[in-house]
Parts: structure tokens; C-alpha cells; sequence
């Protein structure tokens, strides 16, 4: 029985990630340690909008909201589409749409 144990500690300790990586997921999940920031995500989970409605959805200023886009969007969680002077906001890829959905199940449960 503790070959087993060996085995399954060399299988975790050989798979474990570097600490940069680790770093860098600890990073991103932080990023949802911001009810505002979560909302917006929610938002972006229906579909593209623009700062303005977001704003309006919110009941927060244009600028605290854009502030918040800004950090989703440097942790690459939403990207921005302009037409004309105007900047439609979606979510990144599906991969951002299934933590989204998973984290909503999650807590549904």
C-alpha cells in the first residue's frame, strides 16, 4: 500500500506547475474578488455592451466602470470592439464564459 502513495506523490509532485504559473492563476481568480468586477462579467455573460449601459445597469459612474474594464482587460477577461466613438465590450473567449457559468452552478447548487 505505500508504493501507491509513493506513486501518487510522485504523479502529484511531477505534474505540479512551476510557481510562476501558480502566481500567475492566483493572479486571475483575484480578479473576482470584486463584486463590480463580477457584475460586469455577468453583464458581458448576456452579450456585448458598451460603457455607458454598463454603467447604467450598475448605477455607477462611466469612469469607475471603464476603470474596471480596464483591469478585465489587461487579465485578457473581456476584450473591446470600437464603432465610431463608441467601445463594445464582450467577453474574451469561452473559456471566460465557462468559469462564468461554472461559478454561477456552483453556487446554485
Amino acid at each position: 500500500m505505500e508504493d501507491k502513495h509513493q506513486d501518487d506523490f510522485e504523479g502529484v509532485k511531477n505534474s505540479l506547475p512551476d510557481d510562476e504559473m501558480l502566481y500567475d492563476l492566483a493572479e486571475l481568480y483575484k480578479i473576482f474578488g470584486d463584486t463590480t468586477r463580477v457584475k460586469i462579467l455577468y453583464i458581458l455573460f448576456q452579450g456585448e455592451m458598451c460603457v455607458q449601459h454598463i454603467s447604467e445597469l450598475l448605477s455607477v459612474s462611466q469612469s469607475a466602470v471603464s476603470h474596471q474594464l480596464r483591469i478585465l482587460k489587461g487579465a485578457r477577461l473581456v476584450r473591446a470592439r470600437r464603432d465610431g466613438k463608441t467601445s463594445y465590450y464582450s467577453l474574451a473567449d469561452d473559456h471566460v464564459r465557462e468559469i462564468i457559468g461554472c461559478g454561477m452552478e456552483h453556487i446554485n447548487e
